[in-house]
């Protein structure tokens, strides 16, 4: 394929540095508890304990993630690489985990001083109230606010992400059990179609930029900073096409032609898998797309055509006439 620049594995080295750091405190943990007063020994630090530093550490280390794939032990999304991502990230980072954060917290008080303030040796005569009209007031205003703030914003962004800019490229995506389909339409430069299945284990190359359970025989091509409209469809059951660093879910649904929309602006390989349990090998549907220069873009599809023009067709539909007449 023109154009390609397969990425390199990345190396770990936080995660080394995380796993030496939590020995280091594990070493340290055993020897001050060789040192507590009245002789007691700590003879180990409990597995749980050392399993939940390495844990924090790890976590730490795994925050920043290369764009558009998985890494071990990540918390948090993959790097956003289009508007429409970066703008849901934000939406649940920024306003989301503060809100579900101080909730939390705030039932935490209340349980912890309900224990404390209403056990039975500190209040032995329980109070007989069965109504407070201020706190059925409050606990009733203040969750309408809240889901208010969240819903301003969560309209907005639900907005952009249905409402789909004018195409520059146009793909039909099509789902079934278990591989991806792709149909770029000959008024753009195509008039192609192919499919896209996970490569097997022994074609895996980690030296090439493969990647187990997400590299394909058949990438995707886009160009970098268009609009690209997904057209996406099943010919089976439910499928779900799902790429977290465009910011892109939607539904592949039999008899139904759903849209979704990116812009991608940095060049790379981004990864997705399908997300409906669809069958015995849900797990082996990954999607994978590619995305290069327009010039680069231009010379895929000059070669594509040649590659795949002559190839049957990708989607295969069924003969009614032939149906009608029983043949």
């Amino acid at each position: 394929m023109i154009g390609k620049t397969r990425w390199k594995p990345r190396s770990a080295p936080t995660m080394s540095a995380g796993l030496s750091a939590a020995r280091s405190l594990k070493s340290s943990a055993e020897a001050m508890g060789s040192r507590m007063a009245g002789g007691m020994t700590i003879r180990r630090c409990d597995s749980w304990i050392c399993g939940a530093l390495a844990g924090t550490l790890l976590a730490g280390s795994a925050m920043a993630t290369e764009p558009g794939r998985p890494d071990p032990g990540q918390i948090g999304f993959q790097t956003p690489v289009t508007p429409i991502a970066r703008e849901m990230f934000k939406f649940h980072d920024y306003l989301l985990m503060p809100i579900i954060t101080v909730i939390t917290l705030f039932v935490l008080f209340l349980l912890g001083y309900v224990i404390w303030r209403f056990n039975e040796k500190a209040n032995p005569v329980p109070s007989k109230t069965t109504h407070n009209t201020g706190i059925e007031i409050a606990w009733t205003v203040l969750p309408v606010i809240i889901l208010f703030v969240i819903a301003i914003p969560s309209f907005r962004l639900l907005s952009h992400e249905l409402i789909s800019p004018p195409a520059d490229v146009t793909i039909k995506v099509t789902a079934s059990q278990w591989h991806w389909a792709y149909e770029y339409p000959k008024d753009q430069g195509g008039g192609f179609s192919f499919e896209s299945y996970v490569k097997p284990d022994d074609q895996i190359k980690p030296e090439n930029g493969d990647i187990r359970l997400l590299s394909v025989d058949n990438e995707a091509v886009v160009p970098v900073n268009k609009v690209v409209v997904l057209q996406v469809t099943s010919t089976d059951v439910i499928h779900s096409f799902v790429v977290q660093s465009f910011g892109s879910r939607v539904d592949a649904v039999p008899g139904r032609l759903n849209e979704t929309w990116f812009k991608a602006e940095r060049e790379g390989v981004y990864y997705g898998q399908c997300s409906k349990l669809c069958g015995k090998d849900h797990a082996f549907m990954p999607i994978a797309f590619r995305v290069v220069s327009n010039d680069k873009y231009q010379a895929w599809l000059g070669d594509a055509k040649k590659k795949f023009a002559a190839a049957p067709s990708a989607i295969s539909v069924a003969d009614a006439s032939a149906a009608r007449t029983g043949e």
